[in-house]
């Protein structure tokens, strides 16, 4: 029997004969030997031995092939389709390190082989995507009508990095084999990677238009939309959820959408499946209470920050959330507690600081309110309502001059916005 060239199964490159597990191509026509016709001029004891390693492969019985591949190489080193059926061998048996010195000799003995090349790119994209660039390079050399090898040179430079020289490989495979979804669906990926989601939403759509089922396709697609604020963000994300009900992360991303469209039934719908069946994390937890809070449903908002401080009882913010919220129901002596707590926990939280400020004021706590105010006027310069608080709390406090004071730097800063 006359030898073949074995590809690995991820892609095939050229016209094939598929078998279990293996696709193997015609001999490339580029070579500058084929493999069949240095076989007929060696002798027919090495013959049978390549033709005792090709049933082998045939046979997945990779051990075997490698013990007649390595005797006919003991005798030829120089055959590079034996080094290439070695490789091939090796990677069946998943020893990597010896499949890519096999391939490396294999180009070494024959530069034009471009099975070889694609296969030393695909042995090293996983785990030496850098490595994988340059014999996938040489493979769209030899390969110029092939959008698989440009494609794999594509994934290859995004693996390693390299997103922006990702672009023109998936941009050329996408060209060469307009029908093919994997290409628009890399190229929408590498896009988004690099924050230009307009092209990216392009790319999504070609893919769904191609394969109107990709769960990732879709992902992409409600991403690139989300990313540029678009209000069909939502729908996208409830389309990719019909595909992945499962996706709980998902689920919430698209209850914050509703939150911003302010669609709040729809908002706790959606938080409802994502914590069905589980317990929900202090994000979602917080989540949640954002949607109580806009509809100014304290009292729900209360239980479920009480709720997540319960698994993260160390939390500044969320301290200082349940502090903001218990101050809305006018609850003072609890607010000033969640915001001392929040503020022990980190005394940063400026925002924290300033509701403290409110709360004594609220309560009639006027010394305790400009004390509060003195030290944010340390971190930040107070706007113009915070001369007005502190002239009121001066005024509440019989300081005549210092409330006369603090009004006119008020009026200087609102600029009679607010004369009255």
């Amino acid at each position: 029997m006359s030898p073949r060239l074995t590809l690995l199964a991820f892609f095939a490159i050229a016209p094939v004969f598929c078998l279990p597990g293996v696709a193997r191509a015609q001999q490339p026509k580029s070579a500058s030997r084929t493999p069949k016709q240095t076989a007929e001029k060696i002798s027919n004891p090495l013959n049978d031995l390549l033709d005792e390693a090709q049933a082998a492969i045939d046979k997945k019985d990779f051990p075997a092939a490698v013990v007649a591949l390595n005797k006919f190489i003991a005798e030829k080193p120089d055959v590079a389709y034996a080094h290439f059926q070695l490789a091939y061998a090796y990677t069946g048996l998943e020893r990597w390190n010896d499949a890519k010195s096999e391939y490396q000799r294999t180009v070494a003995l024959d530069p034009k082989m471009a099975e070889a090349h694609v296969n030393l790119g695909l042995l090293l994209v996983d785990r030496q995507p850098a490595e994988a660039v340059a014999p996938l390079r040489k493979a769209v050399e030899l390969l110029p009508a092939q959008s698989r090898v440009r494609f794999l040179l594509g994934w290859a430079l995004e693996r390693s990095g390299d997103l922006q020289g990702a672009i023109e490989p998936y941009q050329a495979a996408e060209r060469l084999e307009p029908r093919d979804y994997e290409a628009p669906f890399a190229l929408g990926r590498t896009l988004l990677q690099l924050k230009r989601a307009p092209e990216a939403e392009k790319e999504f759509r070609k893919a769904l238009a191609l394969r109107g089922d990709s769960v990732p396709a879709q992902l992409g697609l409600a991403n690139a939309l989300f990313v540029q604020n678009k209000r069909e963000a939502a729908e996208a994300f409830a389309s990719y959820l019909k595909l992945q009900p499962q996706d709980r992360e998902s689920r919430r991303q698209l209850a914050r959408l509703w939150l911003e469209q302010k669609d709040y039934e729809k908002a706790i719908a959606e938080l409802d499946r994502a914590d069905e069946g589980a317990t929900p994390p202090p994000d979602s937890l917080r989540l949640r209470a954002d949607v109580f809070i806009a509809q100014q449903n304290w009292d729900a908002a209360v239980g479920v920050l009480q709720a997540a401080l319960q698994q993260s009882p160390r939390d500044a913010t969320l301290h200082a959330e349940l502090g903001n919220t218990f101050m809305h129901k006018h609850d003072f002596p609890a607010a000033e507690k969640e915001l001392r707590v929040a503020l022990g926990l980190d005394e940063q939280l400026t925002g924290a600081w300033r509701d403290l400020g409110a709360v004594f004021y609220l309560a009639g706590n006027y010394p305790a309110a400009l004390q509060v105010m003195d030290l944010l006027a340390k971190r930040e310069a107070p706007p113009a309502g915070s001369w007005f608080i502190r002239a009121t709390c001066y005024d509440k406090l019989g300081q005549r001059k210092e409330a006369l004071e603090a009004y006119e730097k008020f009026l200087e800063l609102d600029q009679d916005r607010n004369a009255d």
